[in-house]
């Protein structure tokens, strides 16, 4: 299945569409608990200042324009012009001109567009489903992380999360039963196929790459799951504050919708 092309014409196509999604209560929760997540493994200001970021797959520069307001000096990579136009515009808008850089490129060739041991952080989040070679993506970040202390944030969908969306969103015992194998789910947004991942699977990778796993944390582990009368809109904090408790535990962690793993060089501290 060629996912990079299929995936460069939805986000190509339809840009407007996953930006307006951004800014649904789904849209911001998972941007929100990841940012939180994230903002764990940065240090202390005035460090930040010294930091060098980059977003793969930037999309409309959301996650990485919250690292610039930070003063991170951060790229925003995608192979999608019409998202980097939006993010553009987004930065220009919040006057973050000065620590952030647009770059088009495809994120499987990272060691053909920037030097090695460029970056102090890494964004990889949501972008592992729709590439061809989710492998040579790390390959290619480790070569370009600085030093064992440098951050890798790699945010992707959970298969467990797709048993539990079709079970107890739609009722579908069929769907949730065939999803415990499934490599591939369906991406509501575009009607698109998605790469399902696990946390074996991902470690795997992120080993071959020689990449270690510090920490994983759950996103939207009961979120998608709350019953109809709770206003995802209105009891926002609530769920977001709820959500940051359970994204800890081993037991809720493995089942939400996205997995959110950090990891840094072999070798570097936890």
């Amino acid at each position: 299945m060629n996912t990079r092309s299929n995936s460069r014409n939805r986000f190509e196509n339809e840009a407007n569409k996953y930006a307006a999604y951004l800014e649904t209560p789904e849209g911001r929760l998972r941007t929100d608990l990841a940012f939180a997540n994230l903002q764990e493994f940065l240090p202390a200001l005035p460090a930040l200042g010294s930091l060098r970021a980059l977003d793969l797959g930037c999309g409309t520069g959301a996650a990485g324009m919250r690292l610039a307001r930070l003063g991170i000096q951060v790229t925003l990579l995608d192979s999608s012009p019409a998202m980097l136009s939006l993010a553009g515009r987004a930065i220009a808008e919040a006057d973050l001109q000065a620590t952030t850089t647009i770059q088009y490129g495809d994120a499987a060739r990272l060691t053909d567009i920037f030097q090695e041991k460029s970056f102090d952080v890494i964004l990889c989040h949501n972008l592992l489903e729709f590439v061809d070679d989710p492998a040579a993506v790390f390959q290619g970040a480790a070569r370009i992380m600085r030093d064992s202390s440098a951050i890798l944030s790699v945010l992707v969908r959970n298969r467990a999360g797709e048993v539990l969306k079709a079970a107890l969103q739609t009722g579908n015992l069929a769907a949730a039963e065939d999803h415990l194998t499934a490599e591939w789910g369906e991406e509501s947004l575009y009607r698109g196929k998605v790469r399902l991942f696990t946390s074996e699977t991902l470690e795997s990778m992120l080993q071959e790459a020689s990449l270690s796993i510090v920490a994983r944390r759950g996103v939207r582990v009961i979120a998608d799951y709350l019953p109809a009368q709770i206003s995802r809109a209105a009891e926002f904090d609530r769920i977001v504050a709820l959500e940051r408790k359970l994204a800890r535990e081993r037991e809720f962690f493995a089942i939400a919708r996205y997995l959110h793993s950090f990891a840094r060089l072999c070798g570097g501290d936890e």
